[in-house]
């Protein structure tokens, strides 16, 4: 494909998405039907889907309209290109430029942005603003718009198998650059070749797995030893299940209310060489409960922009009152002594420590003996972790 059909192509799928398709379903459909594409074609198509949906406010300023046609103009704009070279209405290529397009492009960007309400130019709904506001304080516009790009790559070293120098030698050997990552000690950050991860040695034998690295660094802050009992309450696609499980040698135990999430969990503990027992109805008590609730996601939105597109308040507040529940569940299941650690991959305080002044109010005892929050802008994504212990 030439640069101007991936272009259309990409269009044509925006306008999908932006019809309320989601987006991996609507990527995967065109792959299918586009038998012509490469694996090339495809990440190039999937990269211009992805960053017009990180940008989809700005590019759509840029480009004239919400469309994916406007936000692909928008998108050539942002980065410097002539439009007119791309929107040529040859072969493949999107129909030329209107009249109004070509005086858009001929706007300086920078102009237009820094004349733009903060939230239109950050990319992030007005109503969200000023939430995101009162949580990053100065911080707010350098992290949003660092969440207008992609989110790095990142490795997890299983020290079960070895170390993070012996990580990098045998990545190299197949052509993946890595570097280590001062978020967390396991943590390596993949400089050149991340499509070459799956069908690495180092991956197939476990010595590696993906994970973001401010996901490795909370787990790295649990107050974990050998012979606990673990349970991973909210587990997922149990990321953190293994990551705990490369640390020390305990009893782990998965849970998550979608039980499909867990599928694929076993063959990756067996890779990682680790021992998990999947559980619909946990029981306890356990020496170390962590809760990576359900939640919006805000901390990730450079890997999964949808969500922020998607979120809407009454969502914020529903979300909420899950996450109070999942707490009063999971406390449940906590032993003498255990911790009771609650995660969220949020920015947003109503996600966070309001969750935890709530818990207090209805589960007089307890106490936060450890708080942190990982924030974009230290490398890996926002993540927020409380460490609960209760009284005896």
């Amino acid at each position: 494909m030439t640069p101007e059909a991936r272009i259309a192509a990409a269009a044509d799928l925006l306008d999908r998405i932006l019809a309320g398709e989601p987006g991996e379903k609507a990527l995967t459909a065109w792959a299918r039907r586009s038998r012509f594409a490469g694996s090339g074609d495809r990440a190039a198509v999937r990269d211009l889907v992805y960053e017009a949906l990180r940008c989809r406010r700005s590019h759509a300023l840029l480009g004239g309209s919400e469309s994916g046609r406007g936000l692909m103009l928008g998108g050539l704009i942002a980065a410097g290109i002539d439009p007119s070279t791309r929107f040529t209405g040859e072969g493949y290529a999107p129909e030329a430029l209107r009249p109004e397009e070509a005086t858009l492009a001929r706007r300086d960007p920078q102009d237009t942005l820094a004349a733009a309400p903060p939230a239109e130019a950050c990319d992030m709904p007005d109503w969200l603003w000023p939430e995101l506001t009162r949580a990053l304080g100065d911080r707010t516009a350098a992290i949003a718009r660092l969440m207008q790009s992609r989110a790095p790559v990142f490795l997890r070293v299983n020290l079960r198998k070895g170390d993070v120098a012996a990580a990098q030698a045998r990545l190299a050997e197949d052509g993946v650059t890595t570097r280590p990552h001062p978020l967390a000690a396991t943590a390596l950050e993949v400089i050149e070749g991340p499509r070459r991860i799956a069908r690495s040695a180092a991956y197939t034998d476990g010595l590696v797995e993906l994970q973001d690295a401010a996901s490795q660094a909370l787990t790295g802050e649990l107050p974990l030893s050998d012979g606990m009992r673990v349970l991973d309450f909210c587990a997922g696609g149990g990321g953190k299940t293994l990551a705990m499980a490369g640390r020390i040698k305990g009893q782990f135990t998965a849970h998550d209310a979608n039980v499909a999430r867990l599928k694929d969990l076993p063959p990756r503990a067996a890779r990682a060489g680790v021992a998990v027992t999947l559980s619909a109805d946990p029981q306890g008590p356990f020496d170390l409960v962590l809760c990576d609730v359900p939640c919006s996601g805000s901390g990730a939105w450079r890997r999964a922009p949808e969500g922020k597109w998607a979120l809407r308040a009454e969502t914020l507040a529903g979300l909420n009152r899950t996450q109070d529940e999942i707490l009063d569940r999971a406390a449940l299941l906590v032993g003498a002594g255990g911790t009771l650690a609650y995660a969220t991959c949020s920015m947003l305080p109503c996600e966070n420590r309001a969750r935890i002044e709530a818990f207090f109010a209805r589960s007089p005892g307890w106490t936060c003996v450890a708080e942190r929050q990982w924030l974009p802008d230290e490398g890996g994504d926002g993540f927020y972790l409380a460490q609960l212990t209760r009284g005896e």
